[in-house]
């Protein structure tokens, strides 16, 4: 199998350390690329446009919908939509790179779905949802409603981990790096 088909994916519940590992691989593996998800919400502090999110207004983000352009796409929160568009991936496979995907547990199933035979997945936990709300907590940007509907939101997700190729326990941020590395490794001398 040549670069030109694979995709790693990374989903976890929101605060599991997704972005940590992501960003750890990165590093570590310069045949991997970043796919750049497509979002409606507007960037958040320094957030730029083609770097952190191609941010898509919302009825432009639904004409994408209605023309295929989606590997995959939710609703994650009322009226806000996040997806992974083809031509992010295609762009990535022209590079003769690994696209690694940084998404949310729905859209990891249904990239996985369509690229069974070229796809690792990756699904991050903590050691518990208690935990996971600390680390939320931690933050210090949930109100006590948004932290409420995301320990919800993680519990239901924490239901689908057997999907998964893999899964990661990070109860500890180097270990479960490490892990992860030795992984996609593998993956990547296939």
């Amino acid at each position: 199998m040549t670069h030109a088909n694979k995709i790693i994916i990374i989903t976890a519940p929101s605060g599991a350390g997704k972005t940590s590992i992501t960003r750890h691989l990165m590093k570590t593996f310069p045949q991997l690329a970043f796919s750049i998800s497509a979002a409606t919400r507007s960037p958040r502090g320094n957030e730029q446009n083609g770097v952190d999110y191609h941010f898509i207004p919302v009825e432009a983000f639904k004409d994408k919908i209605r023309q295929n352009e989606f590997a995959e796409w939710e609703m994650v929160y009322e009226g806000k939509y996040y997806g992974t568009l083809k031509a992010e991936l295609e762009r990535i496979w022209q590079e003769k790179r690994i696209p690694v995907l940084d998404i949310d547990v729905k859209g990891a199933i249904h990239v996985q779905q369509q690229y069974p035979n070229s796809s690792l997945s990756l699904f991050i936990q903590t050691p518990s949802v208690e935990e996971l709300k600390k680390r939320l907590q931690g933050r210090g940007t949930e109100t006590a409603e948004s932290l409420a509907a995301r320990v919800n939101k993680a519990a239901y997700e924490l239901s689908f981990k057997d999907q998964f190729d893999y899964l990661i326990t990070n109860d500890e941020l180097q270990r479960a790096c490490k892990e992860a590395e030795d992984i996609v490794a593998g993956f990547i001398d296939q």
